[in-house]
């Protein structure tokens, strides 16, 4: 089959690549471009996750982007996020652009072509037939998140095999499952577990959540006061969007610098939010004190306190202890207690992956990534016009799609004008005068996730360019200021 040339390739129809089309057809309408996406329609995380209750762990103010105006409550549903992509996709007639049931196996960069030759294989989705094709394309842009769709992370347990009923992973949920009247035990303590429980809670005879160490929460209405009060002036919805964008992303800076600064305030306060539901009597060690600080790990927020009124209700329970081994009916712990339950559910993580798992390689030369060094966290040391979207994770992960959004087509404009190829990040002598480190430091995020990959992913150095911030108040004014032709950028 001929191949299909394009100037642009987006891969990822998630949240990151609806974005990147959206910008690069309204900044550079006269780019030719497509997103190539695996699953059967757009989404990403959000068609992924059907389990239970499914929905943002971000206020979407800020999780949205920033040129369509969120009207509804900040923590959203799956399937309200779906439906806000989908009009993003229609208004701005964007599935023009997108292939789905199409997976990536290889990207080949060769100089003397000047272009990405992209292996794709193609699924029928009415016969199930596939065809492999190609695409050659100038510039590669990778929107395809971190984790991998198709698996979670699921430790393995001696006498798995022995528990009579079933064990469920949350990125795998069947639709047919039945859980009501029974015992359930949910595994985990991160945003995942916290909004299982509450959604199974109604219906099960009982869910525990079973967590080996705990996790700070964060409560509050599924509400914006500014945004209410907004709205009720009849404010035009983009202002009311961009001006609650701001106070949130304020209030969420202020949030993270007291984490440490004043860790033990910090404490206080998530503690106030769950005595405010269970009774100021209610002993929060040790389910709910953390042995980490404030925002080390990710602070889960939980919409209308719903975790905690269903304990408070008798429906849910939470245990802290190690598990020892599954036997046939339930959870064997450490400290000797069996929880019984008919349905285990493993809300352990996801397994980071690098670039979609797909094979790269440079002039006929696998890529390592690992090996590379970033450039602002965009691109990387000796990969040609190849660009990476990844989000924050202590704000919303369309924060920083949207500037790299920015930063893409800018750089694809001074390009054209000064009738460039292509573009590498070239480390130079800044090689041999900087020190490096992993691509996040562990002192100061370490979710389980990142540290189980961190191997996978690139370095950083110790100044700019070569950094990751994860600073978006850093990275909104850094990047639309960061100048192309300093030297760390070779054009040809």
């Amino acid at each position: 089959m001929t191949p299909i040339d394009v100037e642009v390739l987006i891969v990822g129809a998630g949240i990151s690549g609806v974005g990147g089309a959206y910008h690069l057809a309204t900044q550079m309408p006269d780019k030719s471009f497509v997103v190539l996406e695996n699953q059967e329609s757009f989404g990403g995380t959000w068609r992924t996750h059907t389990y239970p209750g499914i929905r943002s762990d971000s206020d979407l103010f800020t999780f949205g982007y920033r040129f369509k105006p969120w009207k509804g409550d900040p923590i959203a549903t799956a399937d309200k996020i779906l439906t806000y992509m989908g009009e993003v996709i229609d208004e701005n007639d964007l599935d023009r652009f997108i292939r789905y049931n199409t997976t990536i196996t290889n990207a080949s960069w060769a100089s003397d072509d000047k272009r990405w030759a992209i292996t794709a294989t193609v699924v029928d989705p009415e016969t199930g037939s596939t065809e492999t094709v190609t695409y050659r394309t100038s510039f590669l842009w990778m929107c395809q998140g971190y984790y991998r769709h198709s698996e979670g992370y699921s430790p393995t347990w001696d006498g798995m095999d022995d528990f009579a009923g079933e064990i469920i992973h949350p990125q795998t949920w069947p639709d047919d499952l039945d859980y009501a009247g029974k015992r359930v035990i949910v595994i985990g303590s991160g945003a995942t577990a916290a909004t299982i429980v509450p959604a199974l809670a109604t219906d099960c005879e009982h869910v525990t959540m079973l967590q080996r160490s705990p996790t700070y929460f964060s409560t509050g209405r599924n509400s914006n006061e500014l945004a209410e009060m907004l709205r009720e002036l009849d404010i035009p919805d983009e202002w009311t969007h961009e001006i609650v964008r701001r106070k949130v992303l304020h209030d969420g800076a202020l949030i993270t610098r007291m984490s440490t600064e004043d860790p033990e305030m910090v404490k206080t306060e998530l503690a106030a939010g769950i005595k405010e539901i269970m009774g100021e009597d209610y002993q929060l060690d040790p389910h709910f004190t953390p042995s980490y600080r404030p925002w080390h790990q990710r602070i889960a927020f939980v919409p209308d306190g719903d975790l905690f009124h269903a304990i408070k209700d008798g429906n849910a329970s939470v245990v802290t202890d190690e598990i020892s081994r599954f036997v046939e009916g339930g959870i064997e712990l450490a400290s000797g207690e069996v929880l019984e339950a008919d349905i285990i559910v493993t809300a352990t993580g996801f397994n980071l992956n690098v670039l979609g798992d797909i094979a790269f390689d440079i002039d006929a030369e696998p890529m390592n990534f690992a090996d590379t060094v970033t450039w602002r966290g965009v691109m990387f040391s000796g990969v040609p016009n190849m660009a990476w979207v990844f989000g924050y994770f202590r704000a919303s992960w369309t924060l920083r799609a949207d500037i790299v959004s920015d930063f893409v087509c800018r750089l694809l404009a001074d390009m054209d004008e000064h009738g460039r190829d292509y573009v590498v990040p070239v480390l130079g002598e800044a090689a041999d005068e900087m020190s490096f480190t992993s691509w996040v430091d562990p002192e100061d995020f370490n979710p389980g996730y990142i540290q189980r990959g961190i191997h996978l992913l690139p370095r950083q150095g110790d100044r700019d360019p070569w950094v990751h911030t994860q600073n978006y108040a850093h990275d909104k004014e850094a990047l639309p200021a960061a100048d192309l032709h300093d030297g760390s950028l070779q054009f040809f």
